[in-house]
């Protein structure tokens, strides 16, 4: 059997090579293997990721690979949603739209916000997967009387004709997933900055 790195001071591997010349043990399935080969274990900045905010260590390769987010409406559609919305970099992107409900993901930079608005025509449901973040609603944008903070796993619902807004307070970015009722963006809508998503909605009429 080949062993890696054995003796001192050579660092030790999580896992053992996925070469087995005995056949005596075979920690790998077959093909898709794990995510993690051979990742030093004295690295204490790689053991800080599998937190509750990360994929478990333990995770195998249907958990690994990236999901691709794209707009999946309006076929039936299952995906890991916490995960999804983790992964997601872009301002927003539409994950999936139908006729009359539209799942979006948000990333909101450290000190910035979505932005003052209103939908007067639709109900909106957000959930915090990753950050944090403050929340403001009123009848009037001039007066925003209802303010929550949230963290992660909360859930906040911006009834039709509410103004709100929703900023990041954090030093991270703040993940999240909106559902609009009937939708809000255009089908495979992708924002990369607030910029871009600011300048769509000036050409929508929003």
């Amino acid at each position: 059997m080949y062993n890696a790195h054995k003796t001192y001071p050579h660092p030790y591997y999580a896992n053992t090579p996925m070469y087995n010349s005995n056949n005596m043990h075979n920690f790998y399935k077959p093909y898709p293997y794990p995510c993690f080969v051979n990742t030093l274990m004295y690295n204490p900045g790689f053991w800080k990721q599998f937190s509750k905010k990360h994929i478990p260590f333990t995770d195998t390769s249907e958990n690994c690979f990236l999901i691709k987010l794209k707009d999946y409406g309006p076929e039936p559609f299952v995906v890991n949603l916490e995960k999804a919305t983790r992964q997601n970099n872009t301002y927003r992107t539409a994950l999936w739209t139908g006729d009359h409900l539209q799942l979006t993901l948000m990333s909101i930079n450290a000190g910035d916000d979505i932005g003052l608005e209103v939908h007067p025509n639709l109900d909106q449901f957000i959930r915090i997967e990753e950050g944090q973040g403050l929340v403001k609603m009123g009848d009037s944008k001039y007066n925003l009387d209802f303010q929550r903070k949230v963290y992660d796993d909360f859930a906040f619902i911006i009834p039709a004709g509410k103004w709100h807004n929703v900023i990041n307070t954090g030093n991270e970015p703040l993940k999240l997933y909106s559902i609009y009722a009937p939708p809000q963006h255009p089908r495979g809508t992708v924002h990369e900055t607030k910029k871009d998503a600011q300048a769509a909605e000036e050409n929508y009429g929003h």
